[in-house]
Protein backbone atom coordinates (compact mmCIF):
# COMPACT_ATOMS: atom_id res chain seq x y z
CA UNK A 1 0.00 0.00 0.00
CA UNK A 2 2.70 2.41 0.79
CA UNK A 3 5.04 1.44 -2.06
CA UNK A 4 2.20 2.25 -3.83
CA UNK A 5 1.78 5.64 -3.17
CA UNK A 6 5.27 6.32 -3.64
CA UNK A 7 5.03 5.44 -7.21
CA UNK A 8 1.94 7.47 -7.21
CA UNK A 9 3.75 10.59 -8.76
CA UNK A 10 0.84 13.12 -8.61
CA UNK A 11 -0.23 12.09 -5.58
CA UNK A 12 3.94 12.65 -4.42
CA UNK A 13 3.75 15.99 -6.26
CA UNK A 14 0.76 17.17 -4.42
CA UNK A 15 2.14 15.97 -1.05
CA UNK A 16 5.27 18.04 -1.70
CA UNK A 17 3.16 21.65 -2.39
CA UNK A 18 0.72 20.78 1.03
CA UNK A 19 3.86 20.47 2.95
CA UNK A 20 5.18 23.27 1.06
CA UNK A 21 2.34 25.44 1.62
CA UNK A 22 2.10 24.61 5.18
CA UNK A 23 5.88 25.11 6.17
CA UNK A 24 5.47 28.44 4.16
CA UNK A 25 2.59 29.64 6.58
CA UNK A 26 4.82 29.12 9.78
CA UNK A 27 6.34 32.37 8.80
CA UNK A 28 4.08 35.59 9.40
CA UNK A 29 6.14 38.37 7.87
CA UNK A 30 6.99 35.88 4.33
CA UNK A 31 3.34 35.47 3.96
CA UNK A 32 2.15 39.16 4.72
CA UNK A 33 4.99 40.28 2.23
CA UNK A 34 4.62 37.60 -0.63
CA UNK A 35 1.35 36.34 0.02
CA UNK A 36 -1.20 38.49 1.76
CA UNK A 37 0.27 41.67 0.17
CA UNK A 38 2.06 40.65 -2.82
CA UNK A 39 0.04 37.34 -4.49
CA UNK A 40 -3.56 37.61 -3.16
CA UNK A 41 -4.77 40.85 -3.92
CA UNK A 42 -3.31 40.35 -8.11
CA UNK A 43 -5.18 36.79 -7.67
CA UNK A 44 -8.54 37.61 -5.77
CA UNK A 45 -9.34 40.91 -8.26
CA UNK A 46 -9.23 38.13 -11.18
CA UNK A 47 -11.40 35.59 -9.38
CA UNK A 48 -13.72 38.44 -8.88
CA UNK A 49 -13.51 39.92 -12.32
CA UNK A 50 -14.84 36.28 -13.39
CA UNK A 51 -17.63 36.06 -10.56
CA UNK A 52 -18.89 39.45 -9.98
CA UNK A 53 -21.08 39.86 -13.18
CA UNK A 54 -22.47 36.63 -12.54
CA UNK A 55 -26.32 37.88 -10.58
CA UNK A 56 -26.06 34.59 -9.02
CA UNK A 57 -23.82 33.02 -6.48
CA UNK A 58 -21.00 30.41 -8.10
CA UNK A 59 -19.80 29.45 -5.16
CA UNK A 60 -23.38 28.58 -3.57
CA UNK A 61 -23.82 26.35 -6.34
CA UNK A 62 -20.24 24.30 -6.16
CA UNK A 63 -21.51 23.72 -2.49
CA UNK A 64 -24.44 22.12 -4.06
CA UNK A 65 -22.66 19.96 -6.43
CA UNK A 66 -20.28 19.11 -3.43
CA UNK A 67 -23.39 18.23 -0.89
CA UNK A 68 -25.12 15.97 -3.88
CA UNK A 69 -21.64 14.30 -4.50
CA UNK A 70 -21.49 13.25 -0.74
CA UNK A 71 -24.66 12.28 -0.94
CA UNK A 72 -24.39 9.77 -3.91
CA UNK A 73 -21.10 8.68 -2.75
CA UNK A 74 -22.69 8.06 0.55
CA UNK A 75 -25.54 6.25 -0.87
CA UNK A 76 -24.08 3.95 -2.89
CA UNK A 77 -22.05 2.92 0.07
CA UNK A 78 -25.25 2.17 2.18
CA UNK A 79 -26.15 0.19 -0.61
CA UNK A 80 -22.87 -2.04 -0.94
CA UNK A 81 -23.10 -2.58 2.20
CA UNK A 82 -26.79 -3.38 2.40
CA UNK A 83 -25.64 -6.15 -0.07
CA UNK A 84 -22.42 -6.78 1.86
CA UNK A 85 -20.73 -5.93 -1.05
CA UNK A 86 -18.58 -3.52 0.43
CA UNK A 87 -15.28 -4.57 -0.35
CA UNK A 88 -16.24 -3.95 -4.21
CA UNK A 89 -15.84 -0.19 -3.48
CA UNK A 90 -13.67 0.43 -0.53
CA UNK A 91 -10.91 -0.68 -2.97
CA UNK A 92 -7.04 0.88 -2.55
CA UNK A 93 -7.45 2.40 -5.81
CA UNK A 94 -10.35 4.54 -4.75
CA UNK A 95 -8.70 5.41 -1.29
CA UNK A 96 -5.83 7.18 -2.84
CA UNK A 97 -8.42 8.77 -5.81
CA UNK A 98 -9.76 10.70 -2.41
CA UNK A 99 -6.83 11.13 -0.88
CA UNK A 100 -5.71 13.02 -4.11
CA UNK A 101 -8.72 15.26 -4.06
CA UNK A 102 -8.18 16.39 -0.11
CA UNK A 103 -4.81 17.22 -1.32
CA UNK A 104 -5.78 19.48 -3.91
CA UNK A 105 -8.58 21.05 -2.18
CA UNK A 106 -5.86 22.02 1.06
CA UNK A 107 -3.88 23.49 -2.03
CA UNK A 108 -6.52 25.33 -4.03
CA UNK A 109 -7.97 26.80 -0.56
CA UNK A 110 -5.10 28.05 0.85
CA UNK A 111 -3.62 29.51 -2.89
CA UNK A 112 -6.69 31.26 -3.13
CA UNK A 113 -7.85 32.62 0.21
CA UNK A 114 -6.65 30.72 2.83
CA UNK A 115 -3.08 31.71 4.03
CA UNK A 116 -4.67 35.11 4.60
CA UNK A 117 -4.99 33.16 8.07
CA UNK A 118 -1.35 33.17 8.65
CA UNK A 119 -0.77 36.89 8.05
CA UNK A 120 0.70 39.51 10.05
CA UNK A 121 -2.78 41.62 9.52
CA UNK A 122 -3.56 44.50 10.07
CA UNK A 123 -2.33 45.38 13.90
CA UNK A 124 1.49 45.22 11.64
CA UNK A 125 -0.42 47.58 9.26
CA UNK A 126 -1.65 50.40 11.95
CA UNK A 127 1.16 49.40 14.55
CA UNK A 128 -1.19 48.66 16.68
CA UNK A 129 -0.57 46.66 20.41
CA UNK A 130 -3.50 43.89 20.96
CA UNK A 131 -2.97 43.14 24.65
CA UNK A 132 -4.92 42.09 27.30
CA UNK A 133 -7.27 45.14 28.38
CA UNK A 134 -8.39 46.12 31.73
CA UNK A 135 -11.87 47.05 33.47
CA UNK A 136 -11.21 50.92 32.97
CA UNK A 137 -10.24 50.29 29.30
CA UNK A 138 -13.55 47.91 28.57
CA UNK A 139 -15.88 50.38 30.30
CA UNK A 140 -14.53 54.19 28.92
CA UNK A 141 -15.22 51.99 25.23
CA UNK A 142 -18.39 50.91 25.87
CA UNK A 143 -19.76 54.18 27.41
CA UNK A 144 -17.61 55.81 23.92
CA UNK A 145 -19.60 53.12 22.12
CA UNK A 146 -22.87 54.12 24.09
CA UNK A 147 -22.70 57.86 22.83
CA UNK A 148 -21.89 57.06 19.51
CA UNK A 149 -25.09 54.57 18.97
CA UNK A 150 -27.46 56.96 20.27
CA UNK A 151 -26.30 59.77 18.12
CA UNK A 152 -26.90 57.88 15.35
CA UNK A 153 -30.03 55.98 16.50
CA UNK A 154 -31.64 59.54 16.98
CA UNK A 155 -31.34 60.46 13.53
CA UNK A 156 -32.23 56.63 11.92
CA UNK A 157 -35.90 57.31 9.79
CA UNK A 158 -37.55 53.85 9.60
CA UNK A 159 -39.03 54.29 6.08
CA UNK A 160 -35.66 54.82 4.69
CA UNK A 161 -34.69 51.28 5.94
CA UNK A 162 -36.99 49.67 3.05
CA UNK A 163 -35.03 51.21 0.37
CA UNK A 164 -31.37 50.60 2.00
CA UNK A 165 -32.07 47.22 2.75
CA UNK A 166 -32.68 46.56 -0.69
CA UNK A 167 -29.42 43.96 -2.29
CA UNK A 168 -28.26 46.80 -4.59
CA UNK A 169 -28.12 49.25 -2.63
CA UNK A 170 -26.48 47.37 0.18
CA UNK A 171 -23.84 46.37 -2.15
CA UNK A 172 -23.03 50.12 -3.91
CA UNK A 173 -23.30 50.91 -0.14
CA UNK A 174 -20.60 48.60 1.02
CA UNK A 175 -18.18 49.34 -2.40
CA UNK A 176 -18.63 53.06 -1.65
CA UNK A 177 -17.80 52.71 2.26
CA UNK A 178 -14.53 50.55 1.54
CA UNK A 179 -13.70 53.46 -1.35
CA UNK A 180 -13.99 56.18 1.10
CA UNK A 181 -11.56 53.84 3.89
CA UNK A 182 -8.91 53.44 1.29
CA UNK A 183 -8.18 57.04 1.65
CA UNK A 184 -7.56 56.26 5.11
CA UNK A 185 -6.14 53.16 5.21
CA UNK A 186 -4.70 52.04 1.28
CA UNK A 187 -4.37 48.88 2.30
CA UNK A 188 -8.35 48.72 2.71
CA UNK A 189 -8.44 48.97 -1.87
CA UNK A 190 -11.14 47.16 -2.61
CA UNK A 191 -12.19 47.31 -6.63
CA UNK A 192 -13.91 44.63 -8.85
CA UNK A 193 -16.64 43.39 -6.31
CA UNK A 194 -17.77 40.45 -6.32
CA UNK A 195 -21.03 40.87 -4.30
CA UNK A 196 -23.96 38.05 -3.32
CA UNK A 197 -27.28 37.66 -1.98
CA UNK A 198 -26.73 33.84 -0.67
CA UNK A 199 -29.05 31.06 -2.04
CA UNK A 200 -29.36 29.73 0.99
CA UNK A 201 -30.59 32.84 2.91
CA UNK A 202 -33.75 30.91 3.69
CA UNK A 203 -31.59 28.47 5.35
CA UNK A 204 -29.46 31.14 7.12
CA UNK A 205 -31.30 30.84 10.77
CA UNK A 206 -31.03 26.89 10.62
CA UNK A 207 -27.38 27.22 9.66
CA UNK A 208 -26.96 30.51 12.26
CA UNK A 209 -24.89 32.42 9.47
CA UNK A 210 -25.41 35.69 8.33
CA UNK A 211 -22.86 35.85 5.49
CA UNK A 212 -19.91 34.62 4.24
CA UNK A 213 -16.93 34.28 1.57
CA UNK A 214 -16.33 31.17 -0.72
CA UNK A 215 -12.92 31.07 -0.66
CA UNK A 216 -12.65 28.96 -4.07
CA UNK A 217 -14.93 32.12 -6.23
CA UNK A 218 -13.93 35.16 -4.01
CA UNK A 219 -17.54 35.76 -3.93
CA UNK A 220 -18.97 37.31 -0.61
CA UNK A 221 -22.30 36.25 -0.05
CA UNK A 222 -25.10 37.64 2.02
CA UNK A 223 -27.87 36.32 4.34
CA UNK A 224 -30.56 38.60 3.38
CA UNK A 225 -33.15 37.54 5.81
CA UNK A 226 -31.39 39.06 8.91
CA UNK A 227 -32.40 42.34 10.11
CA UNK A 228 -32.23 45.44 8.07
CA UNK A 229 -29.72 46.82 11.20
CA UNK A 230 -27.76 43.96 11.30
CA UNK A 231 -26.61 43.96 7.17
CA UNK A 232 -24.27 46.72 6.81
CA UNK A 233 -21.79 45.57 9.14
CA UNK A 234 -21.69 41.95 7.69
CA UNK A 235 -21.65 42.86 4.46
CA UNK A 236 -18.61 44.92 5.50
CA UNK A 237 -16.97 42.28 7.47
CA UNK A 238 -16.99 39.92 4.56
CA UNK A 239 -15.56 42.39 1.92
CA UNK A 240 -13.16 43.12 4.91
CA UNK A 241 -12.40 38.73 4.11
CA UNK A 242 -12.43 39.46 0.40
CA UNK A 243 -9.53 41.93 0.43
CA UNK A 244 -7.39 39.12 2.43
CA UNK A 245 -8.10 39.63 6.30
CA UNK A 246 -9.08 35.77 7.18
CA UNK A 247 -9.81 35.85 11.05
CA UNK A 248 -12.92 37.30 12.50
CA UNK A 249 -11.52 39.61 14.89
CA UNK A 250 -9.82 41.23 12.18
CA UNK A 251 -12.43 41.03 9.59
CA UNK A 252 -14.94 43.07 12.08
CA UNK A 253 -12.24 45.51 13.24
CA UNK A 254 -11.56 46.31 9.43
CA UNK A 255 -15.56 46.37 9.24
CA UNK A 256 -15.41 49.10 11.87
CA UNK A 257 -12.93 51.05 10.08
CA UNK A 258 -14.97 51.38 7.23
CA UNK A 259 -18.30 51.49 8.46
CA UNK A 260 -17.16 54.42 10.34
CA UNK A 261 -15.84 56.14 7.83
CA UNK A 262 -19.23 55.72 5.96
CA UNK A 263 -21.80 58.38 4.50
CA UNK A 264 -24.28 56.40 4.83
CA UNK A 265 -26.18 56.62 8.17
CA UNK A 266 -27.62 53.55 8.50
CA UNK A 267 -24.16 51.73 8.03
CA UNK A 268 -22.93 54.09 11.04
CA UNK A 269 -25.54 53.14 13.07
CA UNK A 270 -25.23 49.13 12.14
CA UNK A 271 -21.28 49.44 12.98
CA UNK A 272 -22.15 51.28 16.54
CA UNK A 273 -24.99 48.77 16.65
CA UNK A 274 -22.67 45.60 16.46
CA UNK A 275 -19.79 46.74 18.39
CA UNK A 276 -21.46 48.27 21.36
CA UNK A 277 -23.14 44.75 22.06
CA UNK A 278 -20.14 43.35 21.95
CA UNK A 279 -18.83 45.50 24.45
CA UNK A 280 -21.57 45.74 26.42
CA UNK A 281 -21.05 42.10 27.06
CA UNK A 282 -17.62 42.47 28.58
CA UNK A 283 -18.78 45.39 30.37
CA UNK A 284 -21.17 43.03 32.38
CA UNK A 285 -18.56 41.00 33.47
CA UNK A 286 -16.39 43.73 33.90
CA UNK A 287 -18.65 45.79 36.50
CA UNK A 288 -22.53 44.83 35.92
CA UNK A 289 -23.82 47.46 37.71
CA UNK A 290 -22.43 50.17 35.30
CA UNK A 291 -23.81 48.21 32.50
CA UNK A 292 -27.14 47.97 33.64
CA UNK A 293 -26.88 51.94 33.50
CA UNK A 294 -25.48 51.82 30.07
CA UNK A 295 -28.29 50.06 29.06
CA UNK A 296 -30.83 51.70 30.76
CA UNK A 297 -29.18 55.20 28.47
CA UNK A 298 -29.96 53.33 25.26
CA UNK A 299 -32.03 55.12 22.94
CA UNK A 300 -35.41 54.11 22.32
CA UNK A 301 -35.05 52.85 18.69
CA UNK A 302 -31.82 51.00 19.97
CA UNK A 303 -34.04 48.95 22.61
CA UNK A 304 -36.68 48.11 19.73
CA UNK A 305 -34.09 47.35 17.82
CA UNK A 306 -32.49 45.03 19.85
CA UNK A 307 -35.74 43.34 21.08
CA UNK A 308 -36.91 42.74 17.84
CA UNK A 309 -33.27 41.10 16.82
CA UNK A 310 -33.54 38.87 20.37
CA UNK A 311 -37.21 37.80 19.53
CA UNK A 312 -36.25 37.40 15.51
CA UNK A 313 -33.62 35.08 16.55
CA UNK A 314 -35.40 33.44 18.99
CA UNK A 315 -38.56 32.12 16.77
CA UNK A 316 -35.55 30.62 14.65
CA UNK A 317 -33.81 28.79 16.99
CA UNK A 318 -33.98 25.15 16.22
CA UNK A 319 -31.79 21.95 17.17
CA UNK A 320 -29.44 22.46 13.46
CA UNK A 321 -28.03 25.41 14.47
CA UNK A 322 -25.60 24.23 17.72
CA UNK A 323 -24.46 21.39 15.21
CA UNK A 324 -23.64 23.88 12.29
CA UNK A 325 -21.80 26.15 15.21
CA UNK A 326 -19.50 23.67 16.92
CA UNK A 327 -18.23 22.62 13.50
CA UNK A 328 -17.39 26.35 12.39
CA UNK A 329 -16.15 26.22 16.18
CA UNK A 330 -13.29 23.40 15.23
CA UNK A 331 -12.96 25.44 11.60
CA UNK A 332 -11.32 28.61 13.36
CA UNK A 333 -9.81 26.27 15.58
CA UNK A 334 -7.58 24.77 12.76
CA UNK A 335 -7.44 27.87 10.79
CA UNK A 336 -5.01 29.46 13.33
CA UNK A 337 -8.00 30.78 15.47
CA UNK A 338 -7.79 28.99 19.13
CA UNK A 339 -10.69 30.68 20.45
CA UNK A 340 -13.15 29.11 18.02
CA UNK A 341 -16.82 31.53 18.06
CA UNK A 342 -15.36 33.12 20.73
CA UNK A 343 -12.76 35.20 18.15
CA UNK A 344 -15.40 37.31 16.91
CA UNK A 345 -15.57 39.30 20.64
CA UNK A 346 -11.94 39.53 20.51
CA UNK A 347 -12.34 42.31 18.30
CA UNK A 348 -12.88 44.59 21.11
CA UNK A 349 -8.83 44.12 21.84
CA UNK A 350 -8.42 45.97 18.84
CA UNK A 351 -10.55 48.19 19.47
CA UNK A 352 -9.35 49.39 22.91
CA UNK A 353 -5.51 49.16 21.53
CA UNK A 354 -7.25 51.33 18.34
CA UNK A 355 -8.44 53.87 21.13
CA UNK A 356 -5.14 54.03 23.44
CA UNK A 357 -3.27 54.47 19.66
CA UNK A 358 -5.27 57.24 18.09
CA UNK A 359 -7.49 58.33 21.45
CA UNK A 360 -11.09 58.78 21.76
CA UNK A 361 -11.99 60.58 19.31
CA UNK A 362 -11.39 57.81 16.75
CA UNK A 363 -13.88 55.73 18.12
Amino acid sequence: MFKSLLRDRLFLLLLLLVIAIRLFSLNELRVEKYYATGFYPFFSRILRVLTGWIPFSLGDLLYIAAFLFLVIKAWKLIKLLARRRVKEYLSWILFRKYIRLVLWIYIVFNISWGLNYNRVGIAGQLGLQVQNYSKQEILQLTGLLLNKLNLYAAQIDTVDRAEVERPANLFKAGVADFAQAERLYPFLQYSQPSLKVSIYSYLGHYFGFTGYINPFTAEAQLNINEPMFIKPFVLNHEIAHQVGYGKENEASFVSFLACKESANLHTKYSVYYEMFLSAFRESLVADSSLAKIFREKLHLRVTRDRAFELNWRRQRKNNVQPLVTDFYDNYLRLNNQPKGMATYNEVIAWLIAYMKKYGAAAI
